[in-house]
C-alpha cells in the first residue's frame, strides 16, 4: 500500500507544481523557495535540533507556548519550524524572528524527506495536530528520529476515512513515538485506528494558551476613538468563499436597527482580498481597504482587512466577533482568539475543525451558534441591544480559557519522560 501511495504521489508531482504556479498568480510567494519543497534546508550549527512542523497559520499560533516551553527546557538546542504555506512561513517570521530556524517541509516523497533529515539532523520532531504523512513517519522511524504528534485531534469523520485503509493506517501510526491528544474522544479514535494505548496521552489543547500583547487593547481603543467610539463594530474573521455575501446581507438587515454599524471583514486567504473588496463595493456599501492606510471615516460601512497579522487588533476593536469558515462547510476557525479578549463570539454550524473547543464554549454560554444569514443578523441585533449579555459571554469565555490551560507543560513533561530521558 505504501508503494502505491508513493508511486501515485510521485506521478502527481507535475500537477502539484502546476498548482503552485497557479496559486502564485494570486499569492506570488508560492513561486519562491521550491528547493525547500524537495528537501533543501538551512544548515543548522547552533546545537542539537528540535524540529516542529506547523502546517500553516493556525498551527504556528498554536505552537507558540510550546516553543517557549521548549526553549526554557532545552536552552542548548536549536529550534527548527517547518510549514507548508507562505502565510504560515510569514507567521513564523513575525512571531519568532531569528530565535528559530525556518523552512518549508518537503513533499512526502522519500528522497526529499531523506535530504531534509540529512541536512537538519533533528534530535526529535514534533508534528502539530493531524499532519500524518506516511513516508515522513516511515523515514523518521527508519532513521531513529522520534516523532511526537502534538495537539492531536481525530474527528469522527477523519477516523472513518483512515479506517478505510486500516492496515496502512495502523502501520503508519505505529511509527509515532508519542501521540499527545487534545481530548478523550481523540485518544479513543487513535486507539481504534491501531495506536497502542501506552503511546497516547490526553494533554488538553495548546490553543487555550493563547497570549496577546499587553498593548493590544490600548491600540484598539485608540483605533475606535478615531472611528467614533460609539458606533457598533462587527468583525467577521477568517472568512471563506460564500460567506462574505451572507455577511453583507446580514449587515444590511442589522443596519435597519443600527444604521452606523461598521462591518470589518478579514478574509482568510490573501489571494481573495481583491475579490472580497470588489464584492463589497458591488453590493453598494461604502468600502475601505486597510492597505489604503487612510482613516476610517464615519460613513464607511465595510472595512476590508487586506493586511497580514492584524486580526487580533481588529478582534480587540469589535463588540461582536463572528468566526468564519463556519457558515460554509469549511470547518470553522479558532474562537479562542476573540474570546481571550472578552468578546461575544458567534459561529456558524460548521465548526468540525474546532469541535471540542466550540462545543465547550456553546455549553458555557460563551458563544452562540447561528445557522444562516437571518439568524446571524438577528443574533447580532440582540447582542448589540444587550451589553450585559455581551459582557457575560466574554467573562464566561475568559473563565473557560483560564481553567483549560497547561497543555504545553504537560506535553514537555511527556517528551522529557518518553523521548529525551535516556539521551541526557
Amino acid at each position: 500500500m505504501k508503494l502505491l501511495y508513493t508511486t501515485l504521489f510521485t506521478l502527481g508531482l507535475p500537477f502539484i507544481i502546476l498548482r503552485l504556479i497557479w496559486r502564485g498568480f494570486r499569492a506570488p510567494a508560492y513561486w519562491h523557495r521550491w528547493s525547500e519543497r524537495f528537501g533543501s534546508a538551512p544548515t543548522l550549527t547552533q546545537g542539537p535540533v528540535i524540529w516542529i512542523h506547523a502546517v500553516s497559520v493556525g498551527e504556528v499560533e498554536a505552537c507558540r507556548p510550546l516553543v517557549k516551553a521548549l526553549q526554557l527546557e532545552y536552552p542548548a538546542n536549536q529550534l527548527l519550524i517547518t510549514t507548508m504555506t507562505p502565510t504560515g512561513s510569514a507567521r513564523v517570521k513575525l512571531l519568532f524572528a531569528d530565535s528559530v530556524a525556518h523552512c518549508y517541509l518537503p513533499y512526502d516523497i522519500p528522497f526529499a524527506i531523506k535530504r531534509f533529515l540529512k541536512r537538519t539532523k533533528p534530535q526529535f520532531g514534533i508534528i502539530m495536530e493531524t499532519e500524518i504523512w506516511p513516508n515522513l513517519l516511515s523515514v523518521c522511524y527508519q532513521s531513529k528520529i522520534p516523532l511526537v504528534l502534538a495537539n492531536a485531534r481525530m474527528s469522527e469523520r477523519s477516523a472513518k476515512g483512515y479506517a478505510r485503509f486500516s492496515s496502512f493506517t495502523r502501520s503508519t501510526l505505529q511509527h509515532l513515538s508519542l501521540i499527545a491528544s487534545q481530548g478523550q474522544d481523540d485518544k479513543k479514535r487513535f486507539q481504534q485506528l491501531g495506536t497502542e494505548s501506552k503511546n497516547v496521552h490526553v494533554i488538553g489543547n495548546l490553543k487555550y494558551e493563547i497570549n496577546l500583547p499587553a498593548s493590544l487593547k490600548e491600540q484598539a481603543s485608540a483605533m475606535r476613538n478615531m472611528w467614533d467610539n460609539n458606533r457598533p463594530v462587527l468583525v467577521a474573521a477568517s472568512t471563506h468563499e460564500g460567506e462574505e455575501e451572507m455577511l453583507l446581507n446580514a449587515a444590511r438587515q442589522i443596519r435597519a436597527h443600527f444604521a452606523d454599524l461598521l462591518l470589518i471583514i478579514v478574509p482568510r486567504h490573501p489571494e481573495r482580498f481583491d475579490r472580497v473588496s470588489a464584492l463589497a463595493q458591488k453590493s453598494g456599501v461604502r468600502t475601505l481597504r486597510r492597505s489604503e492606510h487612510r482613516p476610517c471615516p464615519s460613513d464607511t460601512q465595510v472595512l476590508i482587512v487586506d493586511t497580514m497579522g492584524e486580526l487580533p487588533l481588529f478582534y480587540a476593536t469589535s463588540d461582536i466577533a463572528f468566526v468564519g469558515g463556519s457558515l460554509v462547510a469549511h470547518g470553522g476557525h479558532n474562537i479562542l482568539e476573540p474570546a481571550i479578549l472578552g468578546r461575544a463570539v458567534v459561529t456558524g454550524p460548521h465548526f468540525f475543525n474546532f469541535n471540542d473547543i466550540t462545543k465547550q464554549f456553546l455549553a458555557a454560554n460563551a458563544a452562540l451558534q447561528v445557522n444562516n444569514t437571518e439568524e446571524l443578523a438577528q443574533t447580532v441585533i440582540t447582542l448589540l441591544q444587550n451589553s450585559q449579555q455581551r459582557a457575560q459571554m466574554g467573562e464566561a469565555g475568559l473563565k473557560l480559557i483560564a481553567t483549560s490551560q497547561g497543555a504545553s507543560t504537560r506535553l514537555v513533561n511527556l517528551i522529557k519522560h518518553n523521548i529525551t530521558r535516556n539521551e541526557k
